[in-house]
């Protein structure tokens, strides 16, 4: 493999967007059900509870369609009919938006103490009444992580308590039934998902482009953000975009204004995806500080270099802890400074777990889509980046994806042509590259089309 270089695009590829909305349809619902079921069948549990809130939808969004907006939400799910769906006095409105719903195969009832403060609340059933009429005896329940032990959850005490009081205390917590890295069903998509999250890259990735191109000296960071031409698409995350010598990681933008010579980085993340570069305000090494301006021979390069053997080695059945071990023995911390995952599962949520650590001996499966989120730190060379979503996928799942989505499959194939043919990148046909901006690392904001190469 040659070493890292930089070459001149002419432009960065684009490829026509996705003309309509990606739905999950009905039957991707039907079949979730089925393997909720067979999990609670194979736990004991009469119910599943799944708790979802604002920050918090992700678990109930994949259940039932629906995303709580304001208030809380919490799905019962029994082993035979269908679900209960408790919301707010303001969600009872948005049902509609799920196919479970429409389809006449969600019951819904409102529970007003999930209103916002002071909002009406004398129409409601209690908990205990509804877990009552529910025959609720024993429950898995779902919030958004998972502890060392099933005793402890993260759905809020006085729903646990009332499940714990209508079981006589048989409650555990079944997160890891949906977001568990080796077996959550959360973490193996379906054909209509990496379609829906390959629409979700897409924008994301050309919000990204926009934004970069509009870079000039002296525009505030709130300016240039606002070249993203966010639509309304929900947010996995919040954007951001940082730069200037008070930077601060995850900020939001401060009015801070773009000067050669200082870091800069911005994300931009919606459901499915995130889309993440870090660079210098820069045209070329001579605008960098002194001690920085080996970056892209020292920093950048090596890191790009230490994600293309990364790639290589994402393929279904390769065990996490290989990928771990790539970037820890290529990327010295004491040098790069990666202390988080070196990548991990995204979903609706922008990190749903990972498998990918150190000695993790899970095995990649087709239909995990990754964040190939790889987070070096230096105090002398800033960061760098190449963060975009990428499934896996076996050949069946190729196949399905190419007869239901055949434009999504083109812009797959033509972005993995030139992240071979281009940039060097060893990619295979299990590789499915969902952004516009996939393995494209920029070293200099202001010349955007110089990026590093190993072809």
């Amino acid at each position: 493999m040659p070493p890292p270089h930089l070459i001149h695009l002419p432009h960065w590829p684009t490829f026509p967007p996705e003309p309509n909305l990606i739905e999950i349809p009905l039957d991707d619902y039907h079949l979730r059900l089925a393997r909720l079921r067979a999990a609670m069948d194979a736990r004991g549990y009469s119910h599943l509870a799944v708790y979802g809130d604002r920050e918090h939808c992700a678990n109930l969004l994949w259940c039932a369609g629906f995303d709580p907006r304001f208030e809380e939400a919490l799905l019962l799910v029994p082993r035979e009919g269908a679900p209960l769906l408790l919301t707010g006095n303001e969600c009872a409105a948005y049902l509609p938006i799920s196919a479970l719903w429409r389809a006449g195969e969600l019951r819904s009832e409102v529970y007003q103490p999930f209103s916002l403060l002071d909002q009406p609340r004398p129409s409601s059933r209690t908990l205990a009444e509804i877990f009552a009429a529910e025959g609720v005896t024993s429950v898995g329940a779902v919030g958004w992580k998972y502890y060392e032990t099933p005793a402890r959850m993260d759905l809020p005490s006085y729903l646990v308590d009332a499940l714990r009081e209508a079981t006589g205390g048989r409650v555990e917590d079944a997160t890891a039934v949906l977001m568990h890295p080796a077996h959550g069903l959360r973490t193996g998509c379906s054909a209509a998902e990496i379609a829906l999250f390959e629409r979700s890259n897409w924008k994301a990735s050309e919000a990204m482009r926009r934004v970069v191109f509009a870079a000039r000296e002296g525009m505030t960071d709130f300016e240039m953000l606002s070249h993203a031409g966010y639509d309304g698409t929900p947010l996995s995350c919040h954007m951001t975009l940082k730069t200037g010598p008070r930077r601060t990681s995850l900020a939001s933008p401060s009015g801070a204004r773009l000067e050669r010579g200082h870091p800069w980085s911005a994300n931009i993340a919606y459901w499915g995806s995130n889309v993440c570069r870090a660079c210098w305000v820069a045209e070329d090494e001579g605008d960098l500080p002194e001690q920085a301006r080996d970056y892209v021979e020292v920093f950048a390069g090596p890191y790009f270099a230490a994600m293309a053997e990364w790639l290589d080695a994402l393929r279904i059945g390769t065990p996490g802890g290989r990928l771990s071990e790539i970037i820890q023995s290529r990327l010295p911390f004491s040098e790069f400074g990666i202390f988080l995952n070196e990548g991990h599962l995204i979903h609706y949520d922008e990190w749903v777990s990972s498998p990918i650590y150190a000695g993790s001996e899970i095995p990649l499966r087709s239909g995990m889509v990754f964040q190939t989120d790889v987070i070096p730190a230096s105090k002398r060379y800033f960061s760098t980046r190449m963060e975009d979503g990428l499934a896996i996928a076996d050949g069946a799942l190729r196949e399905e994806l190419r007869e239901r989505f055949p434009a999504v499959m083109q812009r797959i194939d033509a972005r993995r042509r030139f992240a071979v043919e281009t940039l060097g990148l060893p990619l295979g046909p299990e590789h499915l590259p969902l952004s516009n901006t996939f393995g494209l690392v920029f070293p200099y904001l202001l010349a955007p089309k110089r990026v590093l190469s190993l072809a």
